[in-house]
């Protein structure tokens, strides 16, 4: 009845799929993500190390290394080898600036990029950048489609 919609209501805004990024500093990590990328504190556990952060529907977490952390195989710079996290943003170009302006050398500079599906492409402008562990984060602006040439 009601509270089972409140409670549906209330989920939504939590994403099915959320990265949990292993962090060598989580204060290094913070002002990354939040003083220069744009995310925003959802909650936190600062004394387990833990931050819950979003940027528009885009949503991740960000755990300090320590005892107890889920690790699979040796932590060796640069984190999350193979992996980007594409994150959508309203303006990728202000970002590019904001991160310039902080010194941050991005691994791929802003481009447009355009993607086939069927007979239509999509487009999006996009900057790659690494955070300070090394995980690839991919900033992209949709630009809408077009007619696959």
């Amino acid at each position: 009845g009601d509270l089972r919609n409140a409670m549906v209501a209330e989920d939504e805004d939590w994403a099915v799929l959320v990265p949990e990024l292993l962090v060598a500093d989580l204060a290094r990590s913070e002002e990354f993500y939040c003083g220069l990328c744009g995310f925003a504190l959802r909650y936190a556990r600062r004394e387990d190390g833990f931050l819950y952060l979003h940027l528009g529907r885009a949503q991740i977490m960000l755990e300090e290394m320590g005892e107890g952390a889920w690790v699979t195989g040796p932590m060796e710079a640069p984190f999350g080898r193979g992996i980007n996290l594409q994150i959508e943003v309203e303006a990728v170009a202000p970002l590019a600036a904001r991160l310039a302006a902080a010194g941050v050398v991005p691994f791929r500079a802003l481009h447009e990029a355009w993607y086939r599906e069927g007979a239509v492409e999509h487009g999006q402008a996009q900057l790659l950048v690494q955070d300070p562990d090394g995980y690839l984060l991919r900033f992209v602006e949709v630009l809408g489609t077009r007619a696959a040439v």
